[in-house]
């Protein structure tokens, strides 16, 4: 109903238009009638094999996932979302639009862009997807974007035969009000999805493997926790009744276990300690350690030299493996946010596209000598080159004129009088 239907005259009743019966929404892959979903729901993880609890915060936990999220996410929001237009000269910069200066400020009142982008992808990472409510004024116009907490907004989906597949969001906002949203009030980034709709969480299907790296890391704590002795043993000759026996291995845990493991235990009934010996380097127990940071580089996309680890690691073709970083790793997420940003944002024309300039730079040496080519192929003026690298422009038309070689014709013309033939002096 629009604005002008309120002053239009009530339509009779024998007059009244059929209304079309659509089917109920339903949930994609959730239960929308949950409790859950309206009384402070977060994600949570289940046991893994190795018999430890696997969520965001334990996966965390691992220095190796830490550092990979670390290096993933701020090496992301390091690349600007710019705003272009597509003309017939080619395309144009559009960075006045209103989303675009969302992206490229502050998206909110306590967010810059850096952080917000960096916040965007741990959630890829860790939930599955990004949900970000869109404020507007009346216009229209996007003026804040308020990121959702993981599991505070579900998508629903409805299908028409005519027009396709429809998302709504069931959503809490932080002011705890909770309704159905239509797709144009959600800023929506799935990650890797199986359905198209969900994006699925990294940490619970990889639940397993990272269960086996904190338990590994648990094991190595308590061992030092006990100041690096085995397991002990007490044997006795004499019959030792049940409650006795507890309270005998509780004393020499309290006594003997922990920062105090360098005291002296005075046993007496005839006690005897047995230490039982625990063989790491039999057990591989490094090698273990190891081949899980590799693992955990698999499962967030990352290199394992990034992650510092360098046991097969050569420095002669860095600058190949940071392009490599680049196309191959976090390629897929610059696409994924900026075609969900074109999608939400940008009307017909216009598209965003993230600048990953700065993170393919070679050598200063590779570099000039990539800028010279353009200068000469005529690619650039000297002002563009410039900017490249941060440099004001040249004063006057020098740093504007383009470069044509001059042994160059162009095809299907014939030479110019006095060009490089009649300069060259060879009649031929």
């Amino acid at each position: 109903m629009g604005l002008l239907d309120f002053f239009r005259p009530a339509a009779q009743p024998q007059a009244a238009a059929s209304v079309r019966a659509e089917p109920p929404v339903r949930a994609a892959s959730h239960n929308i009638a949950s409790e859950r979903q309206w009384h402070g729901f977060q994600v949570v993880g289940g046991p893994s094999k190795a018999g430890v609890r696997v969520n965001e915060q334990t996966a965390l936990s691992i220095p190796a996932t830490l550092q990979a999220l670390r290096i993933l996410t701020g090496v992301f929001a390091m690349t600007p979302l710019h705003f272009y237009q597509k003309t017939e000269q080619g395309r144009m910069p559009a960075d006045d639009n209103a989303a675009a200066k969302l992206f490229l400020r502050g998206p909110n009142t306590h967010q810059t862009a850096f952080s917000f982008f960096e916040l965007l992808l741990a959630d890829i990472l860790l939930a599955g997807g990004f949900h970000g409510y869109i404020s507007r004024d009346r216009r229209g116009d996007p003026v804040a974007i308020t990121r959702l907490k993981p599991g505070h907004c579900l998508p629903v989906e409805y299908f028409d035969r005519a027009e396709g597949t429809f998302l709504f969001f069931d959503a809490t906002l932080p002011d705890g009000s909770h309704e159905r949203f239509a797709a144009r009030d959600i800023f929506y980034v799935p990650g890797f999805s199986r359905d198209g709709i969900q994006g699925l969480n990294p940490v619970q299907y990889a639940r397993d493997a990272l269960g086996g790296a904190i338990a590994t890391s648990d094991h190595a704590a308590r061992f030092w926790n006990k100041g690096g002795r085995p397991s002990t043993v007490l044997t006795t000759e004499q019959k030792v009744a049940p409650e006795d026996k507890g309270r005998i291995r509780d004393d020499w845990t309290r006594m003997y276990s922990g920062p105090d493991s360098e005291m002296v235990a005075v046993l007496d009934q005839d006690l005897k300690a047995t230490f039982l010996s625990h063989d790491l380097k039999s057990s591989q127990y490094l090698e273990t350690r190891q081949f899980q940071v590799v693992d955990l580089a698999r499962i967030w996309g990352v290199p394992p030299h990034l992650i510092f680890d360098l046991s097969r690691a050569t420095f002669s073709n860095i600058e190949q493996q940071s392009l490599e970083f680049v196309i191959f790793h976090l390629g897929r997420h610059y696409t994924r946010v900026a075609q969900a940003a074109t999608k939400a944002f940008a009307r017909e024309g216009f598209y965003f596209e993230h600048l990953t300039d700065a993170l393919v730079k070679g050598d200063l040496k590779s570099r000039m000598e990539a800028y010279w080519y353009q200068r000469q192929m005529g690619m650039a003026n000297g002002n563009e080159l410039r900017r490249y690298e941060n440099l004001p422009d040249i004063p006057g038309d020098a740093g504007s004129e383009y470069w044509r070689p001059s042994n160059m014709e162009i095809a299907g013309q014939k030479p110019a009088p006095g060009g490089a033939e009649g300069q060259s002096g060879d009649p031929k």
